[in-house]
C-alpha cells in the first residue's frame, strides 16, 4: 500500500489513472532465505527486497540489518527512496533491501560472511543497471567493500571506503544535508541565523553526529543529544567535538558526565529545532502535543506517523520531511556512482557543494510551491516529487 494520498495529491497536481494504479504498489517484492553456517551454528534468516519504482532510473536504496525488519517496512522505505531521488533529482529509482538479522550479535568475520551470501543470493540483483545499494542502519562502509570485492563492479555499490573507490565526504553526506537544510529553514521559517538557534539533536550515530558537527560549525548550539542509552543536556551547549570522541571510545552518551535526560523528554525540549536522526516513529500522537520546538528537521526516514503528523500541523509546527532533509546520502552516492562509471576523482568539497546546490534549489523549490498551492512542506515535496516520476512514465511511454 502506497503511502501517498491520491486524493489530496490530486487537488493539486493531474495524476492520471495510470499513473496511480502503478504507483499504489512496488514494482517488484521478493521474499529470500538466507542460511549459512557459522562456525557450528546455523543461521536462517530472511532477506526482504523492493523495487518500489525505476521509472527514473534504476533502484536505488540501502541495505538495512535489523533484527525487526518486515517486507512492508522495507517497501515503506523503497517508496520514500522513490520520491527522495525524485525529488532532488537524481536519477534513480527507488529500492530497498532487509536482512532480519541483529548485527550487534556478530563477529565481524561472521558478518563479513553474511554480506558474501547475501551477494551470492542477490547475484541477480545486484547490478548497476538493476539494484545499486549503499549503508543504512546496521551497516556502513565495510560491507559495502565486501560486497564490492564480490562483484568486482566499482558502481555496483556505493558507500564503499575512499581506498576503494568511495568519495570524499560519503560519510558525512547525510548529516551534510540534514544541516545544509536546518539551515535554511531557521533563516527562512524563524527570521534568525543558525548561530542564534538552541538544537536537540535525536539519534547520535552515524548521521546526527555529523549533523550535530556541521550545525556546531555554523554556530548553533547542541544543547541536547540521545542515543539507545537515553539523552543528556547542557543550556550552553555541548562540545560535539568531544562527544563524537565519547561515541568513538564506546561508551553511551549517558556516561557521558553531562545532565541526564530520557529520550523522551529531549523530544519534548523547549529548544528552536528539533533533528529526528534515530528511527521511524519517534513522534506519535503519544507525544506531538508536547513537542516545545518550532521547527521539526526529519534526518531519519519516516521518524513521525502520519496522525502525529497531523497533530503538529495543527500546532503550527514546521516540518522539513525526510525525503528533502536526509537526501544528502543518496546525492553523494550518485556522485559516487557516477565516479565510478567515470574514473574520475570527487574532493570532499566537491561532494559538499553538490549536496549543498541541490538541496538550496529544492528547498526554495518546494518553498515556492507549496506557498502557491496552500500546502504544508511534506505534502509539496510529495507533489513536486510525484511530479517528477509521472513526467518520468510519460517520457518512457509507460502511461
Amino acid at each position: 500500500m502506497s503511502i501517498l494520498n491520491f486524493e489530496k495529491l490530486g487537488k493539486v497536481i493531474s495524476i492520471p489513472d495510470s499513473a496511480r494504479t502503478i504507483l499504489e504498489k512496488p514494482e517488484m517484492e521478493i521474499t529470500m532465505r538466507l542460511d549459512l553456517f557459522l562456525g557450528d551454528k546455523m543461521l536462517c534468516t530472511d532477506v526482504y527486497v523492493v523495487y518500489y519504482s525505476t521509472a527514473r532510473g534504476p533502484a536505488k536504496g540501502g541495505i538495512r540489518f535489523a533484527p525487526d525488519v518486515t517486507l512492508e517496512r522495507t517497501s515503506v522505505f523503497a517508496e520514500l527512496m522513490t520520491y527522495k531521488t525524485a525529488l532532488v533529482g537524481i536519477p534513480f529509482g527507488g529500492g530497498k533491501s532487509c536482512v532480519r538479522i541483529d548485527p550487534k550479535k556478530y563477529k565481524r568475520f561472521e558478518l563479513n560472511d553474511i554480506v558474501k551470501e547475501y551477494v551470492h543470493i542477490m547475484s541477480r540483483e545486484i547490478n548497476p543497471k538493476v539494484y545499486i545499494p549503499a549503508p543504512d542502519v546496521g551497516t556502513g562502509p565495510r560491507e559495502m567493500m565486501v560486497i564490492y570485492g564480490e562483484t568486482h563492479i566499482p558502481e555496483s555499490v556505493t558507500g564503499k571506503p575512499v581506498s576503494v573507490g568511495g568519495i570524499s565526504g560519503r560519510k558525512e553526506a547525510t548529516g551534510r544535508g540534514v544541516a545544509t537544510t536546518a539551515e535554511l529553514a531557521v533563516e527562512t521559517f524563524m527570521g534568525q541565523y543558525l548561530k542564534n538557534s538552541r538544537i536537540a539533536v535525536q539519534g547520535f550515530g552515524k548521521v546526527g553526529s555529523q549533523v550535530a558537527l556541521f550545525l556546531q560549525e555554523s554556530g548553533a548550539k547542541i544543547v541536547a543529544a540521545s542515543d539507545t542509552s537515553g539523552g543528556i543536556f547542557s543550556p550552553e551547549g555541548f562540545n560535539v567535538e568531544e562527544l563524537v570522541k565519547h561515541k568513538e571510545s564506546k561508551k553511551s552518551l549517558q556516561e557521558y558526565p553531562a545532565e541526564r535526560i530520557s529520550g523522551d523528554e529531549l523530544l519534548t525540549l523547549d529548544v528552536d529545532v528539533l533533528v529526528l536522526a534515530a528511527l521511524e516513529n519517534a513522534i506519535t500522537v503519544k507525544n506531538a502535543n508536547d513537542i516545545k520546538a518550532k521547527l521539526i528537521i526529519e534526518g531519519a526516514n519516516n521518524p513521525i506517523t502520519k496522525e502525529a503528523d497531523e497533530l503538529l500541523e495543527k500546532n503550527n509546527k514546521i516540518v522539513i520531511p525526510d525525503i528533502l532533509a536526509s537526501s544528502g546520502g543518496v546525492i553523494a552516492s550518485y556522485v559516487e556512482w557516477h565516479q565510478g562509471k567515470s574514473g574520475s576523482l570527487t574532493e570532499k568539497e566537491e561532494t559538499y557543494s553538490t549536496i549543498d546546490k541541490l538541496i538550496n534549489d529544492t528547498f526554495y523549490n518546494i518553498l515556492d510551491f507549496a506557498k502557491g498551492k496552500g500546502l504544508n512542506y511534506r505534502d509539496a515535496s510529495l507533489a513536486v516529487a510525484v511530479q517528477k516520476v509521472i513526467t518520468s512514465m510519460e517520457d518512457r511511454g509507460w502511461i
